[in-house]
């Protein structure tokens, strides 16, 4: 348990490049769950600067970095290591049930899951979704793997060293009597329509305005790990397909996000008024 009068504070990290189709609903429904949020853009080319802006201009809750390089999305949460925290990190593709994190707030302010070190929720990973209709097809968790990263920075010293990005890499200081192992894993206890933490992972659909809209295509953005780990002639040879619009897609996503049967989901808790008003097309 949280110890007597130590406040607890979660806050928002959210990386994002050319996300202005979903970036706006992804905020919206976080704000009531964080009590700040940070977002962190890396040179983004499309209208997500901009509608960033209006909500900031709304809430005064979210604070906006242009960055060059990813891994100083880490510098600006790594200070917070060592106290009563917990850090949300989401991507520009990741839309949460504001009910289930209104649960989950309460929760944590509780300090029901304070030896707990992350927290892994339930996530359907989409390949296609109508928000006029309310539904979304995609892949569970399990048999896929959980993405949601929710961390408890009161049980680390530190977390610092080269980092791709927020969260991602360095070197990790843990208290004693905690590890990497400490982790709740939320998808075993509970199913995705009872649970209290899960996401609508849009990692097979297109996130900018810049990208085409082809329903019968799965768009499918390589991560920093795929980036990062490729060897130079690979990356050349990725820059070319990019220039000529055929840009090389993730095969970690599609190993790791495209498992077990193609399922089909009632989303409308995702874009309630509760969520605020829906995102734009």
């Amino acid at each position: 348990m949280a110890a007597m009068g130590k406040r607890v504070e979660i806050v928002g990290i959210v990386l994002v490049r050319n996300e202005d189709r979903f970036i706006r609903q992804v905020l919206k429904n976080i704000l009531a769950f964080c009590d700040r949020i940070i977002v962190a853009d890396n040179l983004s080319n499309d209208r997500t600067a901009g509608e960033v802006a209006s909500l900031m201009r709304q809430t005064g809750k979210i604070e906006y970095h242009r960055i060059r390089r990813t891994g100083t999305s880490h510098d600006l949460i790594a200070a917070n290591a060592g106290q009563s925290k917990w850090i949300f990190a989401v991507d520009g593709d990741e839309l949460y049930d504001p009910a289930g994190l209104k649960r989950l707030r309460a929760a944590l302010l509780r300090g029901e899951f304070e030896d707990w070190w992350m927290i892994l929720g339930n996530v359907l990973h989409c390949r296609e979704l109508n928000r006029e209709k309310g539904y979304a097809r995609g892949y569970l968790t399990p048999p896929c793997r959980s993405m949601t990263k929710l961390y408890n920075f009161s049980r680390i010293n530190r977390w610092d060293g080269p980092c791709d990005e927020r969260l991602h890499g360095g070197r990790i200081d843990f208290k004693a009597g905690y590890s990497m192992a400490r982790r709740m894993l939320v998808y075993e206890k509970m199913s995705w329509e009872t649970s209290f933490f899960r996401c609508l992972h849009l990692c097979f659909l297109p996130r900018s305005s810049r990208e085409a809209r082809d329903p019968g295509r799965i768009t499918v953005r390589r991560n920093i790990v795929e980036k990062r780990s490729a060897r130079f002639p690979r990356n050349i040879l990725h820059l070319f397909q990019k220039i000529i619009g055929k840009e090389r897609d993730s095969v970690y996503k599609r190993e790791m996000y495209m498992r077990g049967a193609l399922v089909q989901k009632d989303v409308t808790p995702f874009f309630s008024a509760e969520a605020g008003l829906p995102i734009s097309t």
